[in-house]
């Protein structure tokens, strides 16, 4: 079995149904073989600003569905050394952080913001098969 981790961009194009048929195909693949994100992609997802009181609610209960990774010391310590080594935000090097620890496929279309960790393994669903 494959394990994800999926990024905040991914969770809002899907919760949006903003995903053409083959990505939202790819992406529930995702979810139904490893629904997990780490913690910062919860603070991102709920804190959007875009959603009203009825789609907050819908998506917190779309994330009980997901295993929420938590921060942890490992984990902070590896985002540390992303920050220190190259030139990644904050909110990306702790996602990156969690991917690495756990040995999961990132699942993001924001393919560049992860570009130069070269030991991250990324799945971008709107790439072509």
């Amino acid at each position: 079995m494959q394990t994800y981790l999926t990024d905040t961009n991914i969770l809002i194009y899907y919760f949006n149904g903003d995903l053409p048929i083959p990505v939202k195909k790819k992406v529930e693949d995702v979810f139904e073989e490893s629904f997990q994100i780490s913690i910062m992609p919860k603070i991102e997802f709920l804190g959007w600003k875009k959603h009203t009181t009825e789609t907050f609610q819908t998506a917190k209960r779309f994330l009980q569905l997901a295993k929420i990774l938590p921060l942890t010391h490992r984990i902070a310590d590896g985002a540390i050394h992303l920050r220190r080594t190259t030139h990644i935000k904050t909110p990306d090097a702790l996602i990156a952080a969690t991917a690495m620890d756990h040995q999961a496929i990132l699942v993001t279309r924001n393919t560049q913001d992860f570009k130069q960790i070269p030991q991250i393994h990324i799945l971008d669903p709107f790439d072509a098969p």
